[in-house]
């Protein structure tokens, strides 16, 4: 099917768009693992945070943008190639797909719905209020952000849900990262086995670094 000059605007756009959201996911993976340093750490990281002020909610508005943009031209896409690809050439591109390209829309609009419940859960703090670091300080009268993610994590719920997630956060950057620098060229046939083995290769780091922090807190290693 040849490409408009409008899908090929969205494209790029949406690979824009999905460099930045990577960047905020290995970014955001730095933030977290100082968890592993131990309350002083994960406590002084978001004391740092909060005296940035509003600059903080600035820029999570903008994160929350680049998402909305990114799935609303991800789905606009969708619903564009379905309708204009021929059922014997849709059945072709199926076999020669990956499960992680069949179900980016799906997986991105999963990760929406967790990351809505991320910032209900650790930002907003309305999930578990009484692990709330607003109202739980250290011993230095900090927000007691490493309490909360403690105890949050200690519930099987929480650590199975944020574990899922990630698993669908894998899938979705292990044909993204690919996605991505396919569309602004820097991909082709001769090096697209090995992009796309260091798309999947990423998207495993980050899946072990993200799932790790859950799962030693539930199994006791990391705890207050």
């Amino acid at each position: 099917m040849q490409l408009t000059e409008n899908s090929v605007g969205r494209k790029l756009l949406m690979a824009v768009t999905g460099a930045l959201l990577l960047g905020f996911v290995i970014v955001h993976l730095l933030g977290n693992s100082s968890v592993f340093l131990g309350p002083d750490g994960i406590n002084s990281y978001a004391e740092n945070l909060h005296n940035l002020g509003p600059i903080v909610w600035v820029f999570r508005l903008v994160m929350l943008g680049l998402i909305v943009v990114h799935i609303w031209f991800g789905v606009s896409l969708t619903l564009e190639n379905s309708a204009a690809t021929p059922i014997g050439y849709a059945s072709q591109e199926y076999r020669r797909a990956t499960f992680s390209s069949r179900t980016m829309i799906y997986t991105g609009l999963a990760l929406l719905a967790f990351i809505i419940y991320h910032l209900l859960h650790f930002t907003v703090q309305i999930t578990d209020v009484e692990f709330a670091a607003r109202q739980n300080m250290d011993a230095i009268n900090r927000p007691d952000v490493f309490g909360m993610v403690v105890n949050g994590f200690k519930q099987t719920f929480t650590t199975v849900l944020y574990v899922v997630a990630m698993i669908v956060l894998f899938l979705h950057l292990s044909h993204g990262v690919q996605s991505i620098l396919q569309t602004v060229g820097l991909s082709n046939d001769k090096s697209l086995p090995v992009v796309t083995l260091a798309g999947k290769g990423l998207a495993f780091v980050l899946l072990l670094g993200y799932i790790s922090i859950p799962i030693l807190i539930i199994a006791g290693i990391v705890k207050i």
